[in-house]
């Protein structure tokens, strides 16, 4: 299972790929936004990109399939690991096609269900984005959504990586992995949150005391 690392901020993008652990990164514009200050978004994600081997992904702002074509092709030349998102609307899928037309990856986000998502892939979207803690968010079980989309795909052999997106707690990182998503963007936080466990911590406190207790013994000459 990937992992991509959910935000834009380029200090936290460095400690990830220190930990070898991540396979990408995912960013959308409230990401951005938080990073960017004076710089030119372009210049940022660039940054971004040419640090990290895997898909690094840039939402288009249009809401037209005109508007966001043009600004997907402008993404898509930053560089060649960059995959261009684009929203699940009606104009969002006719972007995606010509986009995809192209030569151009695209990453169908903001999806809410499985329909939504079998839509996406027969747009021609390499990636699609089930927002599992935003459905959370509204009392609906995100993790069940993402099972039907996985047992559709599946079903019908639809070649398009299922990146299950919001997931803000290890619990829902693991409802995830076994509900089958290929991958998962999860921020900073849960990947530190992932990394720790009080009695890993208590364990090896436990051998380091029992090592001293037995060098000091030795030196002792007990």
């Amino acid at each position: 299972m990937r992992l991509y690392l959910d935000t834009a901020d380029v200090s936290e993008i460095r400690w990830a790929l220190s930990t070898g652990l991540i396979d990408g990164v995912t960013t959308d514009p409230s990401l951005l936004a938080e990073q960017l200050a004076d710089r030119e978004p372009f210049t940022h994600v660039g940054e971004i990109a040419e640090l990290v081997d895997g898909p690094v992904t840039v939402q288009v702002i249009s809401i037209d399939a005109d508007g966001m074509y043009r600004e997907g092709r402008e993404l898509a030349r930053i560089a060649d690991n960059v995959i261009v998102d684009v929203p699940m609307i009606e104009e969002g899928l006719v972007a995606t096609r010509r986009l995809v037309a192209d030569g151009i990856r695209v990453n169908v986000t903001l999806v809410f269900n499985a329909a939504q998502a079998l839509l996406a892939a027969k747009a021609g979207a390499a990636f699609v984005s089930p927002s599992i803690g935003r459905l959370d968010d509204t009392g609906v079980d995100g993790s069940a959504m993402l099972g039907d989309v996985r047992a559709i795909f599946d079903r019908f052999g639809v070649e398009c990586e299922v990146v299950a997106s919001a997931i803000r707690s290890v619990h829902r990182f693991l409802d995830a992995a076994r509900g089958g998503a290929d991958a998962a963007a999860i921020s900073p936080a849960v990947l530190r949150e992932m990394l720790l466990h009080p009695l890993t911590d208590l364990g090896l406190d436990r051998y380091l005391n029992d090592w001293s207790k037995r060098i000091a013994k030795t030196r002792s000459g007990a």
